[in-house]
């Protein structure tokens, strides 16, 4: 599924947590709030995007409905002289669900279960009890299927795992076998791409660390 929307996508992965600082797997949790480094991330996305877009952009605003990409959203707004309160917020722009791995910390969990990401492309290991990547395609191609019809341009905080899934699907890769949905490569806490008409560009790489 290649994004032929008549506006462009900003898909962005939001600044930096608590958790992401402390190796330790968030998933879908509600409230992991931004670190200070997190805060300087999406300074550094807004001050991006005001270089593309400028001030006071026609740019519709969405956002996965967790703390950590409300608080993104909110400083990159500042930067681009937009309302924060206009943002639209969808629960399927949320991160995979892993289960009882929630809140674990990644070396704690290695010496349980061995790799738990791929070095190459930065997909997570679903966990057993967690949710599985065809549910995320299927929920991102819900929200992609409501609003394919909005005019204009858009921007998107959400996160590192379905934020992959979702440029998988509007880049029209195809599904790939391990997981059984298709993945575009993971990028840092921090970044922001831009897709126009199926082609990806990266507008700022963020300086994030933490795979997940």
């Amino acid at each position: 599924m290649s994004s032929n929307r008549s506006g462009r996508d900003f898909i962005a992965r939001h600044g930096e947590t608590v958790f992401n600082a402390a190796r330790r797997l968030q998933g879908h949790h509600p409230h992991t709030p931004l670190t200070r480094a997190g805060f300087a991330q999406a300074d550094e996305m807004g001050r991006a995007l005001r270089r593309t877009l400028g001030a006071r952009p026609a740019l519709a605003l969405w956002a996965s409905p967790t703390g950590r990409a409300l608080q993104t959203l909110a400083v990159i707004a500042e930067h681009l002289e937009l309302d924060w309160h206009r943002a639209a917020t969808d629960p399927r722009l949320g991160e995979i669900d892993v289960g009882s791995w929630g809140g674990r910390y990644y070396e704690e969990l290695i010496a349980d279960i061995g790799p738990m990401f791929d070095a190459e492309t930065g997909i997570l290991r679903p966990a057993p009890d967690g949710e599985a990547y065809p549910t995320i395609a299927d929920r991102l191609r819900g929200w992609l299927a409501d609003t394919h019809d909005a005019p204009g341009d858009r921007l998107v905080i959400m996160h590192g795992i379905s934020s992959g899934v979702l440029r998988g699907m509007m880049t029209g890769q195809a599904p790939l076998p391990a997981i059984g949905a298709p993945f575009a490569r993971a990028l840092p806490q921090g970044s922001v791409v831009m897709i126009d008409h199926g082609a990806e560009t990266i507008v700022h790489r963020g300086l994030g660390h933490a795979p997940a």
